[in-house]
């Protein structure tokens, strides 16, 4: 691991400590958690993005996926 130096808010530190004393955990663990969250909350946008940018070149055509039509289960049928 790396030691880095970070500058908070005192408001945002006197949060997290009360928070990690309830958990029961470190500011350092919190942190690397909360971070690891932030990045996975970036990477889906970015996916949900490319996705969107694929339907607008690409919009699904009439009749495309009709073919599952049989293939779906309801739960009552």
């Amino acid at each position: 691991m790396k030691t880095i130096q970070m500058t908070l808010d005192e408001d945002l530190v006197t949060a997290v400590d009360r928070v990690v004393k309830k958990l029961g955990t470190s500011r350092s663990a919190f942190t690397r958690t909360a971070l690891k969250e932030a990045l996975k909350k970036v990477r889906t946008g970015e996916l949900e993005h490319r996705h969107r940018e694929g339907y607008a070149r690409k919009p699904v055509s009439r009749g495309e996926f009709d073919v599952w039509e049989s293939e779906q289960a309801w739960g009552n049928e």
